[in-house]
């Protein structure tokens, strides 16, 4: 067992919760590799785990069978190796002609786990101990191990680095490029273990192939868990700055339905136990973004020329969209007074955003932050000087 037993470990349990929170809000189809990857650091973490000595020993303990846990570990590095190939054969070929690969893996994992428990019962259990044995039944166990195991990393390889030349994203063409070197590297662990069964290397060469066994195992885990956390860093981030944009829409949504309260058609769950659950807010977002604009259609009424001609030159050295977003937020609180009082303009216009151009969701959702900003401001600079043009007028 080499130093970086406990970092893969960390690695494998980390990949399996990062990819079980994928499958979990999937509301689609389930993606097979997507599955088959959380199920390689499944079997990952649970062939660290059963090489700890005090997991070792209970396991051999509870099934009476001393070493048992050797072929147990090794069935489960399998599963690995089968698992992670059958990943490769869906992000390389087409889902029929991955689905029959991954089938053809999976038969052969299962052979080669069979053989394993058939010949390790055939090791005498004081020689398998000690790992130096040259009977022809643990050499026949190790090469079974040895073979599958370098045929499946020379696989990974192989193929990752081929598919890293077709990917146009280059983060993801690295992690398989990552994938790839920690496989070439595992295949030192390999060639030690052939050596050392044909009597061509000391037993002291084991420590290095626990090594290099561990460091690619390492680097593969990695490689695999690099497109999974950038897309829950991409989910994080637009579940926190969702949850930021309604917050900053709320005072501008606030003035606009104490004003016109019919806007508000569907009632939104509070947003602080939406956040606390980590639900998404996409809908109400939406929502309080489509009632604003309601409200804004409710308050033409009571826009008028003068309020917008005297906004618009204080706010003149702006840039084009702040100026027209400061001179609706102005608008905006004109009307909210002017509702308030019952006085509809003679002549309305038309708010000053008409003229900035948001032909997107995303170009619609900026304007309206904007407005939301002034507003918020100009409210608090009314706050603070009663006198102002723009101070709410007293119910």
């Amino acid at each position: 067992m080499s130093a970086l037993h406990p970092y893969c470990l960390a690695i494998s349990s980390l990949g399996f919760v990062l990819l079980l929170w994928g499958l979990k809000s999937n509301k689609t189809k389930t993606n097979p590799a997507l599955l088959l990857l959380a199920l390689t650091y499944l079997a990952s973490a649970v062939s660290f785990i059963i090489e700890k000595p005090p997991i070792w020993s209970r396991i051999d303990s509870t099934f009476g069978v001393t070493n048992i846990a050797v072929p147990l570990s090794m069935s489960w590095v399998m599963l690995v190796c089968t698992c992670q190939t059958s990943v490769i054969a869906y992000w390389a070929y087409a889902p029929g002609q991955a689905r029959r690969a991954a089938k053809w893996f999976f038969a052969a994992g299962a052979v080669v786990i069979a053989g394993l428990m058939v010949t390790f019962f055939q090791i005498p259990i004081d020689d398998f101990s000690t790992y130096q044995v040259r009977e022809w039944s643990y050499a026949s166990y190790l090469s079974i191990y040895i073979t599958a195991y370098t045929a499946a990393q020379a696989y990974l390889t192989i193929q990752c680095w081929k598919l890293a030349r077709r990917v146009g994203v280059s983060w993801v063409a690295w992690s398989l490029r990552i994938i790839s070197v920690g496989a070439l590297i595992t295949i030192g662990q390999s060639i030690i273990r052939s050596a050392n069964l044909l009597g061509m290397a000391d037993v002291k060469w084991l420590d290095l192939a626990w090594l290099c066994g561990d460091l690619g195992a390492l680097l593969t885990s990695v490689g695999y868990l690099l497109p999974t956390l950038v897309d829950r860093a991409r989910e994080t981030y637009t579940w926190a700055n969702e949850h930021y944009t309604y917050q900053r829409l709320g005072p501008l949504w606030e003035a606009l339905r104490a004003a016109s309260p019919e806007i508000t058609a569907v009632e939104a769950p509070p947003q602080r136990s939406t956040f606390l659950r980590l639900r998404s807010i996409n809908f109400a977002l939406y929502r309080r973004s489509t009632e604003i604009r309601d409200g804004m259609i409710e308050l033409r009424p009571y826009l008028g020329a003068s309020a917008r001609g005297s906004a618009e030159t204080r706010h003149a050295q702006l840039t084009a969209a702040e100026c027209a977003a400061a001179v609706t937020a102005e608008q905006i609180h004109h009307a909210l007074r002017a509702h308030q009082e019952g006085r509809p303009a003679t002549t309305p216009v038309e708010y000053a955003d008409a003229r900035v151009p948001a032909d997107t969701a995303a170009q619609e959702m900026r304007l309206l932050l904007r407005i939301a900003a002034h507003f918020k401001s100009q409210a608090a600079t009314a706050a603070a000087a009663p006198g102002s043009s723009l101070a709410p007028a007293v119910g």
